[in-house]
């Protein structure tokens, strides 16, 4: 598969702060990335340098084959960027700002910016200083959306947006995917995420410490069973199981988590007491990220 986005060894420091510490990034044509990561992790440093917008002290970068600090006028012909904290220029109306980016970026679909004006409810006739910060991100995400370039950089893109309005932003998402447009989506909002991308990369001290599909990275953490039985264990029978953890029982309900590898000979145990219920949960990814944030600290704290 083609390679849309490639970092290696990515280096850059402000002072003696290291923002990014060797940091690797793979994002495929054609795919929805997510870039995870908390404030100071990274993220937004590494975005900046795939825009062209800060220079790398180290490493190599390149983005849809070019390179985004030599070639950046070039470059962002062929991308959109929406950016968490969207500013327009105060004397253009939103219509006139969405002309002009789409301009810089080849041209817009009209068809669907204005099927994207009406989804986002978006009143195009007024003007930029008269909009609120959920209106600039309406502006900048209609005129991404509606253009034809065949990658987009968001950076936490439904910042200030309602519940409403975010469901329109996935539901164009997964447009976006279908038609094998290339998505780099930097966000807090794990739940956004999860329902989105296809792959994600989790950030931590400027290095990404792990990367791939959600059931890639499953590993990470244990999955949630609850039962429903006739026969209950008691809770420290079950608990001496293996690969079970934070067992309870309450009434004809048993809860636990276990382990992936252990999953199969659990419910085995389970079938002969009599299941009238099962339900198995497997991690969320706010729970994989928390796992695998916890498992980088652990070796940190831990004497080499």
């Amino acid at each position: 598969m083609t390679t849309a986005i490639d970092v290696v060894g990515l280096r850059k420091s402000f002072g003696r702060t290291t923002a990014l510490d060797g940091l690797d990034l793979t994002v495929r044509e054609g795919e929805v990335h997510g870039f995870l990561g908390p404030n100071g992790s990274g993220k937004s440093t590494t975005l900046r340098i795939l825009l062209g917008l800060l220079r790398a002290d180290d490493g190599r970068a390149t983005v849809l084959g070019r390179d985004p600090w030599a070639d950046s006028t070039e470059l962002h012909r062929s991308l959109a960027y929406v950016p968490g904290d969207v500013v327009l220029w105060p004397t253009l109306t939103g219509g006139e700002t969405i002309d002009l980016l789409g301009r810089l970026r080849g041209g817009l679909d009209e068809d669907r910016r204005r099927r994207l004006v009406d989804a986002f409810e978006l009143d195009e006739t007024k003007k930029g200083k008269a909009y609120s910060k959920g209106n600039r991100q309406k502006v900048a995400l209609v005129a991404a959306l509606a253009s034809e370039a065949p990658l987009l950089v968001l950076d936490e893109p439904t910042a200030g947006l309602d519940p409403l309005m975010e469901q329109v932003f996935q539901e164009e998402l997964a447009g976006l995917r279908e038609r094998g447009r290339t998505v780099l989506l930097s966000s807090h909002v794990l739940s956004e995420v999860e329902r989105a991308c296809e792959r994600v990369s989790i950030v931590r001290a400027g290095r990404v410490v792990d990367s791939g599909t959600l059931t890639e990275l499953r590993h990470l953490t244990r999955t949630t069973v609850q039962a429903e039985l006739r026969e209950v264990p008691t809770a420290a029978e079950v608990g001496a199981w293996p690969g079970t953890h934070d067992v309870s029982v309450e009434g004809s309900t048993l809860r636990l988590t276990v382990d992936p590898d252990h999953l199969d000979a659990l419910v085995a145990a389970l079938a002969p007491r009599g299941v009238t219920g099962l339900t198995c949960r497997p991690p969320t990814l706010e729970e994989l990220f928390l796992a695998r944030y916890r498992t980088e600290a652990h070796r940190e704290e831990v004497p080499a």
